[in-house]
């Protein structure tokens, strides 16, 4: 509860000196007389309902006076709510799962760490339509777009190199996210494209989906994972023993920043799993969600029920004065 009037609160400090007086005036009007014993008047039991009462209208008309301050301050309840819209962005991913992404210079390799940072992205979105695609040597939707965020972090988890034809068909795959998202009403499109190689299969060149993309609107960031210069590598051996080697680690850096140039998005590289966590950070930062948020409120006068007290506190008052602490003259 406020008030609209708080300053008139202080005059219930006029309640401290019309106490006072009252006290005051009740002992000089008590009248006193010696005696030699008051034996004769010690009647046990005996307290009539004026001596319980007597001080009864008094309280009631300072209860009556705090309430008609209280009153002048003007009491209000406020009801209030907001109305929230959320505008979404729409993002689809497209990874990589050639063999080279079984790679070990990111813990455990490249391909686990990237599903591992990429269900943490997903999970911080609640309220983006968010899809996945895959890609080696052709491509396919492993997700379309969808705000079931539950469903597609378990298909997240069964993504495993070797699904498909090895290969790295960036134009391939970069094309079917665009047909994934490009009839989305969203006013924010977004591609998240993370390899680890060259583009060395499909008939579709990656310049030529991005052409696409920037054709409907869609940004794409794109992610080279892979330390410099030279990665372990795990071979399988005859008889089933695995092997690490070292190999080269070709990230055709070029082609992914004019990707992301051409699209108006921004090329990362990501070395390790720290720089990998860092990328979806900023890239979270970059596409915000946009929330609007619109408050009402409305104010409601309560002074009427306590005025309604007061009358009755005032009924009660002269009921006794009239009745049981009724004066004879």
């Amino acid at each position: 509860m406020t008030f609209a009037n708080p300053a008139y609160l202080f005059l219930l400090i006029l309640l401290v000196p019309l106490i006072a007086a009252y006290i005051w005036k009740l002992r000089r009007s008590q009248a006193s007389m010696e005696m030699s014993s008051s034996e004769a008047f010690d009647v046990k039991g005996i307290t009539t309902a004026k001596v319980h009462l007597r001080h009864l209208p008094f309280v009631l008309r300072m209860v009556a006076i705090a309430l008609v301050i209280v009153i002048l301050a003007r009491p209000q309840s406020t009801d209030s709510w907001q109305n929230s819209s959320t505008e979404g962005i729409d993002i689809m991913m497209a990874m990589d799962i050639s063999g080279s992404m079984l790679a070990r210079d990111l813990r455990p390799d490249r391909l686990t760490a990237a599903k591992n940072v990429a269900a943490s992205f997903i999970n911080g979105r609640p309220n983006d339509n968010i899809g996945l695609v895959v890609f080696s040597g052709e491509s396919f939707t492993q997700c379309p777009l969808t705000t079931d965020h539950a469903v597609l972090l378990n298909l997240f988890k069964d993504i495993q190199s070797g699904m498909i034809e090895d290969g790295t068909a960036i134009g391939v795959g970069l094309a079917n996210a665009v047909s994934r998202i490009k009839d989305s009403q969203a006013k924010s499109k977004v591609i998240i494209l993370l390899t680890d190689g060259s583009n060395n299969r499909g008939e579709i060149a990656p310049v030529t989906a991005a052409e696409i993309a920037r054709t409907f609107g869609i940004r794409v960031y794109t992610i080279g994972v892979g330390t410099q210069g030279e990665a372990p590598y795990p071979f399988r051996l005859p008889g089933g023993t695995i092997q690490m080697q070292m190999v080269p680690v070709d990230i055709d850096e070029p082609t992914l920043q004019q990707i992301a140039s051409i699209t108006g998005g921004q090329y990362f590289r990501a070395t390790n799993n720290s720089s990998l966590k860092s990328i979806y950070a900023e890239i979270d930062k970059m596409e915000k969600t946009k929330i609007s948020v619109r408050e009402f409120s409305k104010k409601q006068e309560e002074y009427t029920r306590i005025a309604l007290v007061v009358l009755g506190l005032l009924l009660i008052e002269w009921l006794l004065r009239i009745t049981i602490l009724k004066r004879i003259p």
